[in-house]
């Protein structure tokens, strides 16, 4: 199963975004690892900065960012393979080392729909 863990950091905190060269050393060398053992498909930081798009009905709009009304926000993300939940959530307890001297920060784990999950709500 493949599975998504974002990390949330708070988004007016310094550390999080603006990362020593020991949290990189010790990000590229956990995501070395998880490459290894082929758990790995995918990995990115993301920039503080964007924009958030909403419909409400009809109307549409969007809003840059940062975003004032959200306390975490994503931070980054991996995207793995995993037997199970159990097995992903231990990645994710391994990833949150990573980021020592970052005050606070969140790991959210979540199964990534495939297609097989999809497939019986197409013959409704």
């Amino acid at each position: 199963m493949r599975f998504m863990l974002m990390h949330r950091v708070p988004e007016d905190d310094p550390a999080s975004w603006e990362p020593n060269p020991e949290l990189i050393e010790r990000m590229n060398a956990f995501v070395e690892k998880l490459t290894a053992n082929g758990v790995m498909l995918g990995a990115e930081g993301v920039h503080q900065r964007g924009a958030v798009v909403r419909r409400r009905g009809t109307a549409i709009r969007s809003v840059d960012g940062p975003f004032a009304e959200a306390k975490e926000v994503v931070g980054g993300f991996l995207l793995i393979n995993a037997r199970d939940l159990a097995e992903a959530t231990a990645v994710a307890e391994e990833y949150v080392t990573c980021f020592a001297g970052v005050e606070e920060i969140s790991i959210e784990v979540r199964p990534v729909v495939e297609a097989e999950d999809i497939e019986p709500y197409l013959d409704r």
